[in-house]
Formats: C-alpha cells, sequence, structure tokens
C-alpha cells in the first residue's frame, strides 16, 4: 500500500474513533419565550422569583424598574402587573432578591431585599405583602468618600442552613481594587419588628474595569459567584467567618464584551451557572465541576436584548412551567418568562 495512503487511513480511523468517544456537548439552544410580561414605565432592570409554597401557580416574579421615580413591580406567572402588589416611588432601584424564612420575635417571614442607589440604602419587603419591614431603609458603605463608592447595585442573599441566619451581599457602582469591594450585612429584627443590617464582613477582588452588578449564592455549598463585567466570573466564600481569598475565576474568554446576570440552576444534584452575554444577546451556561473549572455547555441564544438580570426556578410552577421557569430582562422594559422544557435537560 501506498505509504502516504496508509497514514491518510491511519488517521483518518483515530479521529473517527475519538469522534465517537468524545462526549456529546452542546453548542447552542435557540429559546423563545413563553411569555413576555406588560412593559415597565422606565428600565427594567433585575428579576426575583417568589414561589408560593402552598400553591405554586400563584407564585410571584419580581422586577426593579430602574428610575430616580423607579419602582418594584409584581407579575403573576401570566406576565400581567398586579398593580395592587406595586412598590412605588424607589429611587433607582437595582438588584433585587428573595429570601424564605427570616426570622423574627414569634414567627418567620418571606423578604424581598433590593438595593436603592439615590438613597445609598438596602430596602426590605415582606413577601407577599410587598409591604417595607425597614423602618426607613438600611444604610450601606457608610463612611466611602469616594464617588461611587457609597452607590449600592447588585445584592444577593445567602441564608446559612445551620443556622437560618440571612445576609446580604451588595455590591456598588464604583470601588477599591484591595479585596473588599463586596460588603456583607447580617440581617436582623429588632425589638420594634424591624429589619436592620450589621456589616460582617468585607471581601472580593475587583478588576478595575467596568463594574460589578450581578450576583448570586448558593446556599447549600456555601459560595458567592458575581460577574466582574470586564473580566470573568468569581467564587469566594459565603460565610461571613470563612476566608477571604479568591476560590475561582472563570469565563474570561467566553463573552463578546460584558458579563452581566447570574443564575444558578441546580438540579437532581448538578448546578449549572447561567451568565447573560449582554452584548450577543445570548446567555452562556456552564456545568460545575466537582474539581476544576466550570466547563462551558451551552449558550442560549435567547430573543432578549442586551440582558442585565435573570433568574431561574427549577421546579414545577404551574401546567404552563411543568419544570419550571427562567427570567430574564430585556430592553423594551419588559421581561421574558422560558418554561425550561425548552433547553432539553
Amino acid at each position: 500500500m501506498n505509504r502516504f495512503l496508509f497514514l491518510f487511513l491511519l488517521v483518518f480511523v483515530a479521529c473517527q474513533q475519538a469522534e465517537q468517544e468524545a462526549p456529546e456537548t452542546k453548542e447552542e439552544t435557540r429559546i423563545q419565550p413563553t411569555t413576555v410580561t406588560d412593559s415597565l414605565p422606565h428600565d427594567s432592570d433585575d428579576p426575583a422569583i417568589w414561589v408560593n409554597k402552598k400553591d405554586y401557580s400563584k407564585s410571584l416574579i419580581l422586577g426593579t424598574d430602574k428610575d430616580s421615580l423607579g419602582a418594584i413591580f409584581v407579575f403573576d406567572l401570566a406576565g400581567k402587573i398586579i398593580r395592587n402588589k406595586t412598590v412605588s416611588p424607589v429611587a433607582r432601584p437595582n438588584n433585587i432578591d428573595v429570601e424564605y424564612g427570616l426570622i423574627r420575635q414569634e414567627d418567620t417571614i418571606d423578604i424581598a431585599v433590593f438595593t436603592e442607589r439615590y438613597t445609598n440604602k438596602l430596602r426590605v419587603l415582606s413577601v407577599p405583602q410587598m409591604q417595607y419591614v425597614d423602618g426607613a431603609g438600611i444604610p450601606v458603605f457608610e463612611g466611602e468618600t469616594e464617588e461611587e463608592f457609597d452607590a449600592p447595585m447588585g445584592v444577593a442573599l445567602y441564608k446559612n442552613p445551620s443556622t437560618g441566619i440571612v445576609y446580604a451581599i451588595i455590591s456598588r457602582k464604583a470601588g477599591p481594587k484591595d479585596g473588599t469591594y463586596l460588603w456583607q450585612y447580617e440581617l436582623k429584627v429588632d425589638s420594634l419588628d424591624r429589619v436592620r443590617g450589621e456589616l460582617v464582613r468585607k471581601f472580593g477582588y475587583y478588576s478595575g474595569d467596568a463594574e460589578i452588578e450581578a450576583i448570586a449564592v448558593d446556599d447549600e455549598a456555601g459560595k458567592v459567584y458575581y460577574s466582574d463585567e470586564s473580566t470573568g466570573i468569581r467564587v469566594y466564600y459565603a460565610h461571613p467567618d470563612s476566608s477571604n481569598s479568591e476560590l475561582l475565576l472563570f469565563g474570561q474568554n467566553d463573552f463578546t464584551e460584558d458579563r452581566e446576570g447570574i443564575a444558578l440552576w441546580k438540579r437532581k444534584g448538578a448546578t449549572k451557572v447561567i451568565v447573560s452575554d449582554q452584548q450577543d444577546h445570548s446567555f452562556v451556561v456552564y456545568d460545575l465541576q466537582e474539581k476544576g473549572e466550570p466547563k462551558m455547555s451551552d449558550r442560549w441564544l435567547a430573543s432578549t436584548i442586551e440582558t442585565d438580570g435573570c433568574e431561574v426556578y427549577p421546579d414545577s410552577l404551574s401546567p404552563q412551567y411543568p419544570k419550571g421557569v427562567f427570567v430574564a430582562m430585556s430592553e423594551g422594559r419588559v421581561f421574558h418568562f422560558y418554561d425550561l422544557r425548552l433547553f432539553g435537560y
């Protein structure tokens, strides 16, 4: 046999064998929303999902409307605004998150916490009542004097599985590069049943470029994920008594420009980290590995435009969302709801 033909056949067979043995990896999934919400007056920014454990079909989607006279809007699962639950005016609300079972004097309450940038405060609402339970709000980043170092933006809540204590982890419009960009507050209820915040920790590196807005917490694993928009996704321990050393930096090369909203999809013992690729109008999906960096497994090509915030609930909510819902902000002053059956996992 001709030597070159023999070598060609060897290479061809080896390639075919490697292709058969290689694990199947999804590269792109095109998704369309099941529901597009009613439009907001100003600028939709970040969603949160509150699950009604007594009647899942009556769960709520909360969304911020970012303006000096902004608001917190509440949607039903059909994307319709529930007018009597709207909270306004709010002085430029940015990000919002939900937690269950904050311990009070005699009982527990579910809460929604959002940043109010123009007042330099954290605000706390009871859910589903959508009533303030924080007095006049919780001042944050007190003592900072440089421009926008005290202007809160991102927020994520961490509930310690062992103690039930709830913490708020907050980012800001600008900040230092010395590993103290994020501030963490323990949320406590005082004798008047008002939620107060006690600063317990400063941590988190910042590249100095763009800003940090999106934060997500894995309560079970006790880890914080946040988007350093121009650099990558940074990972730290969530408990305030843990090490302040960065555990991981990933996602440096998979984005067109800004890394924005983060959502954690936990199901059947596996975790996916979903990060919006803002200028590409898509979402990059990573599978967490037991050891080593998260592995990019998919890119969702979505109908959302310039997505800031996103959130996911991975279990049945209603006949329309029997496997859960993915919610993402989109330009056009709306949020998009996606049926998780679309994603094929």
